[in-house]
């Protein structure tokens, strides 16, 4: 990984949530393909556990599912945690971003289910538009490869910068071509994106933690990610071979129910779009 800001608090609290999830431990009979007890599913709060905590209260039980949430803040514990068999799956990621993850990480994870699409935003507290921002302007990004690079795009995408291939690969502040505001980018966390608001000029944030931080990605963002032909819609995932256990089968079909939709659109007011 690249250098980036290090948020002690944030390593701490991630390595609290792994000891919790592995003591959890998963609803997962030793044998391969006997699937019994609870499903456990580790998901980031704010939407993903939200929807899911509807799902449970609403319409878990008449569909015959016992379902647990394990809310997590960090954007590796889930996927750690559904490796090694912690939780049963999880819900908080993108395609691009699950992709890389295995890649890097030797993990055996795949999605089951398309269900949201979170447009990541340009925020800030010191400009009101793109075309404030001063030369010289400090713009925090998320420091994992793949939420980096959709960070980068949705500037270039909005005239801020230009790419050396023509923003076709997985781009890094080091594939910028052009930079007329000569922006210099700080890359962190990207639960802590939100949070360096205060410290930054602005700041590119995921639109869970936008939501999370209290901010109205409809309203406020300076510049919002389009919906139309967007890869990086959220799914739930599981380790390759559970993609038949009938608990999963069963939240999948729930999480793109008719029922699921609306509450999304009800209660996230066009900051968090169905994908189905």
């Amino acid at each position: 990984m690249r250098n980036a800001t290090k948020i002690t608090s944030a390593v701490l609290a991630t390595g609290a949530l792994t000891l919790g999830l592995s003591a959890c431990g998963s609803g997962k009979d030793s044998g391969a393909s006997d699937y019994s007890g609870p499903l456990v599913v580790a998901a980031t709060p704010t939407p993903h556990a939200e929807i899911l905590d509807y799902i449970k209260d609403n319409l878990a039980k008449k569909a015959g599912l016992d379902l647990q949430v394990k809310e997590v803040t960090d954007y590796v514990t889930p996927n750690t945690a559904t490796e090694d068999g912690s939780v049963d799956a999880n819900y908080f990621q993108s395609k691009p971003y699950l992709a890389d993850f295995n890649a890097k990480r030797g993990t055996h994870l795949v999605s089951v289910a398309d269900v949201h699409l979170e447009p990541l935003g340009l925020y800030s507290h010191k400009v009101k538009s793109v075309d404030a921002l001063k030369n010289g302007a400090t713009v925090a990004v998320p420091n994992d490869a793949d939420n980096e690079s959709r960070a980068l795009k949705l500037l270039a995408a909005n005239g801020l910068i230009t790419f050396k291939d023509g923003g076709k690969g997985q781009e890094t502040p080091q594939s910028i071509d052009k930079n007329p505001k000569g922006l210099t980018f700080k890359e962190v966390e990207a639960a802590q994106t939100a949070r360096s608001l205060d410290d930054v000029d602005a700041a590119v944030v995921n639109g869970n933690y936008a939501l999370s931080a209290g901010l109205k990605p409809a309203k406020e963002a300076l510049v919002l990610e389009s919906a139309k032909g967007n890869q990086y819609v959220n799914v739930l995932a599981v380790k390759k071979g559970d993609e038949k256990d009938p608990r999963v089968q069963k939240l999948a079909k729930l999480l793109n129910s008719a029922e699921v939709k609306k509450f999304i659109e009800d209660k996230y007011n066009g900051s968090v779009i169905a994908s189905f």
